[in-house]
Parts: structure tokens; C-alpha cells; sequence
């Protein structure tokens, strides 16, 4: 299993309750779309738990408001988020794993589930929250992987670089870059990895 692979599988059975935003921006269902944009945009949200009667009836998120109300005309400033909304609020206890929230995502075609204990809402996970995740997770990995890894960026207009791998008559003995020109591989070691030329007669790069 590579490095990448064991970090995402670690975060798919983290529970819910150690990356649930708990800052969950709640309005009730007669405020209008405008009002949602607006606390949206002020607390940096994806989404609006509507209530009624202090009840979680529905979900309304960015992508909503775009779909329902901007891309159909409709006036923002009139549209009450009870008339938006997504419902009904799909829930899930803070124990519960990010792989099982994804496939619950998956069943309901949601984007977002509401994590509660008891009947308290103490957070929400988003799709687009998990895959940060994911995605913070990778790079890390990449950080790690680039920072122990000889690393060559190829120039096309400084360096002659064949495209035919089993055509290359010699290699660059620090990244394995092909090449078919003795002078053109040691212009590469200079220019590239920072040190004399290799082929040129300084052996001692090639005993560092």
C-alpha cells in the first residue's frame, strides 16, 4: 500500500466528530435567499441549516441559491429558503466514520449531512470538506516524497530531451532523464542538478 493511499484510507475511517464544522450557520425557513447569501458570505459558509420552531427541517447551500433561484431569474430578496431547501435533514452521529458519511452522501445525493447527538446539532461535514481533507493528505505525501527525491525540471529550449525512452543512448545518473548526446547530459548535470559536469571529467559529483 503506498504512503497516499494509507493517509486517505486514514481519514475515510476518522469519525465525524473530529472534522464536523461545528461554527453550522443556522436561519429560519421565512428568511429569504438573499438573507443566506449574505451570512453565508460574512461567516465564509457552504450552507444554511433552516429550522422552524427551532426544529431542523432542510438544508439550503450555495449551490442551491445558484440553481433554484440565480439561474432560473428568480429575485433573491423574495424567495424564502423554506421554498429552496433540502429536505429532509439527513443526520448522522459523531462516531460515525467519513467513508460512511460519503455513502450516504452518495445514497441521498447530498452534498452535506448534519452530525447531532441526541437531538442537539453540534456540526456539519461536507463532501467538499472531506475531500480538503483527502486533498491536504496528498499533498503532504508529496511534500514528504519531493523533499527525500533528486528533483529535475525539464527545460525543453535549454536542453535536447528525446521523447522515445528505449531510443536514449545514455541517462542522467540523478533523475534518469534520457538523452542521446554525451555533451547535451552533462550541459543537463550542470544546468539542472547544480554541479560540474560529470562527463566533462569531474568524478567527484559522481562519488558525493
Amino acid at each position: 500500500m503506498s504512503e497516499e493511499k494509507a493517509h486517505i484510507d486514514s481519514i475515510l475511517v476518522m469519525e465525524l466528530g473530529k472534522i464536523l464544522n461545528s461554527d453550522v450557520l443556522i436561519l429560519e425557513s421565512d428568511k429569504t435567499a438573499a438573507d443566506a447569501i449574505a451570512k453565508m458570505k460574512e461567516r465564509g459558509a457552504r450552507s444554511v441549516l433552516v429550522t422552524h420552531s427551532g426544529e431542523a427541517i432542510g438544508l439550503v447551500s450555495k449551490t442551491d441559491v445558484l440553481f433554484k433561484v440565480m439561474a432560473q431569474g428568480k429575485n433573491h430578496t423574495k424567495v424564502k429558503l423554506r421554498e429552496i431547501m433540502s429536505s429532509p435533514v439527513i443526520t448522522l452521529p459523531p462516531k460515525s466514520t467519513v467513508g460512511e458519511a460519503l455513502a450516504i452522501m452518495d445514497k441521498h445525493v447530498v452534498r452535506q449531512v448534519v452530525i447531532t447527538s441526541g437531538s442537539s446539532v453540534i456540526g456539519i461535514v461536507s463532501r467538499d470538506g472531506i475531500f480538503e481533507q483527502i486533498h491536504k493528505a496528498t499533498l503532504s505525501t508529496s511534500a514528504v516524497a519531493i523533499s527525500g527525491t533528486p528533483v529535475c525540471i525539464i527545460n525543453p529550449k535549454a536542453i535536447a530531451y528525446i521523447k522515445d525512452i528505449s531510443q536514449a543512448k545514455l541517462s542522467c545518473p540523478y533523475c534518469g532523464s534520457p538523452f542521446d548526446d554525451k555533451n547535451v547530459l552533462s550541459k543537463h548535470i550542470d544546468r539542472i542538478h547544480s554541479g560540474s559536469g560529470v562527463l566533462e571529467g569531474d568524478v567527484r559529483r559522481m562519488s558525493e
